[in-house]
């Protein structure tokens, strides 16, 4: 396609439906779980495997895929990621066992891995840096669109097609993305970053420590219900993150092209940026997780009515996310970062509140605070970060970024899980939800979730004080 002054919003346009399946897919999937779970007859600690799979497998390839885009090219590695996410939708869709249905989330994750870092690294080379917030913004604006429309077509679709059809609904979505990526991008330049020696020298012992690293991190949090604090597997996951940690720190000092410039760190706005953006996803990722179970197990609503509960919210992001982008070009990140997080621990604190007998019009309330929290947040706080960096780190840079939003989506949800399971245990009660019916069980079930969302108000406050002090101000 010829590349005319409107070729940035064609470009955009194109990435922008790639992730607008990405998203509706993550929210539909969250709805479609208490089926998911019931179909197959497992709980809580195993039914997070759905969600954790994908997470976990973006987070271990996202800094190597990014990197590996900034070498080869952003443009191929984007579409081949997409056509592979799409894959992963028809094979999670016919799967007939539990472990076939993780399976095909991890070659979604690897498809996703390959195309979200890159897709954001795409449209921020497309746009002026005075425009980056804009940018940013107009992407947030998909993501909230995504989150309005997952849980509510996958709640319909659920109720009257059955969870599968969640996946098979991707399908037709996401080759659209793929066949728009072809057109659109055709006409872009695939040129990679970066010298000659740059680009012949990927650093592969860097992915291998970083992918490690995050591999026995996360198995370990995932895995505290089932073997305890104390045990030795979960030691020794804590004591090897450590160790390969360490490694991945001192290699990438050392080496000539590393996967990712650990000196980025020395710059303010880069690093209290990243430690803002982890807070809030540790903070938030698991209110979408427990929510469709408290509104099907507890409240006893069906998979289409919880959906829409959750559309307020994911509406008000979707309007709040570009209007805080296009503010925050015009009058500094700060006061939207802070604003942000105050009103996403506002909106967890009540959602802390709640009990098996809460109504509806305490739920959404929270719910619309807590996301509403979000969009004011994630393009001020993004578009500040990429300004602390040059054009040529783009694609290991937002590949970075999403590794920080998925490692803590897992994170969120292990340590949820954790709580809700160790509180059910403690009243002695399984963490079976499909057995959620009433009486003892949903109240134990209850109040683990208010105990998982206090902790996650508490990371959000402890981000509005990182969020206060970290920017230099335009």
């Amino acid at each position: 396609m010829a590349r005319g002054a409107n070729y940035k919003y064609w470009g955009f346009g194109a990435i922008a439906i790639g992730s607008f399946a990405s998203v509706v897919d993550h929210g539909s999937v969250n709805i479609a779980l208490p089926s998911i779970a019931t179909h197959f007859d497992t709980n809580l600690p195993t039914v997070q495997w759905i969600v954790i799979g994908y997470a976990l497998t973006i987070s271990a390839l996202l800094l190597p895929m990014g990197r590996l885009a900034d070498l080869l090219g952003r443009k191929e590695v984007y579409i081949a990621g997409s056509a592979l996410f799409v894959l992963g939708a028809v094979l999670a869709g016919v799967a007939n066992r539990l472990e076939v249905l993780i399976l095909a989330r991890i070659v979604q994750g690897v498809g996703a891995a390959m195309s979200q870092g890159t897709g954001m690294a795409i449209i921020a080379s497309m746009f002026p840096a005075g425009e980056r917030g804009k940018a940013i913004g107009l992407i947030m604006t998909v993501v909230g669109t995504g989150a309005v429309a997952g849980p509510a077509v996958g709640g319909l679709l659920v109720d009257a097609l059955g969870w599968r059809s969640v996946f098979f609904f991707n399908v037709p979505l996401g080759a659209l993305g793929v066949l728009a990526s072809l057109v659109v991008l055709a006409g872009r330049s695939s040129q990679p970053a970066g010298t000659e020696t740059q680009r012949q020298s990927f650093d592969w012992w860097g992915a291998a420590l970083s992918t490690g690293a995050l591999v026995l991190f996360l198995l370990a949090i995932t895995n505290l219900p089932n073997f305890g604090v104390n045990s030795p597997p979960i030691l020794g996951g804590f004591l090897g993150f450590a160790v390969l940690l360490g490694a991945f720190i001192w290699w990438e000092l050392r080496c000539a092209t590393p996967l990712l410039d650990m000196r980025l760190f020395q710059r303010k706005t880069f690093s209290f940026g990243a430690m803002a953006a982890l807070l809030i996803f540790l903070g938030s990722s698991a209110v979408f997780f427990l929510m469709p179970f408290y509104l099907q197990r507890v409240l006893a609503y069906s998979p289409g009515k919880a959906g829409l509960v959750v559309v307020p919210g994911a509406l008000c992001m979707a309007v709040l996310g570009p209007l805080s982008g296009h503010l925050s070009d015009r009058y500094g990140w700060r006061r939207f970062t802070v604003g942000g997080l105050a009103l996403s621990a506002a909106g967890l604190f009540m959602l802390s509140r709640l009990t098996e007998g809460s109504s509806l019009a305490l739920v959404i309330p929270a719910l619309i605070m807590s996301s509403s929290g979000m969009g004011v947040f994630y393009s001020p706080n993004t578009s500040s970060i990429l300004s602390a960096v040059e054009q040529e780190r783009y694609g290991v840079v937002s590949a970075f970024l999403n590794l920080v939003r998925n490692g803590a989506n897992v994170t969120s949800i292990a340590m949820a899980a954790a709580i809700v399971t160790a509180t059910m245990g403690s009243m002695g009660y399984e963490p079976s939800l499909a057995a959620v019916a009433g009486g003892g069980v949903t109240h134990a079930f209850t109040l683990g979730m208010s105990r998982a969302y206090l902790v996650m108000t508490v990371l959000l406050i402890t981000g509005m004080v990182v969020s206060a002090f970290k920017f230099e101000q335009k």
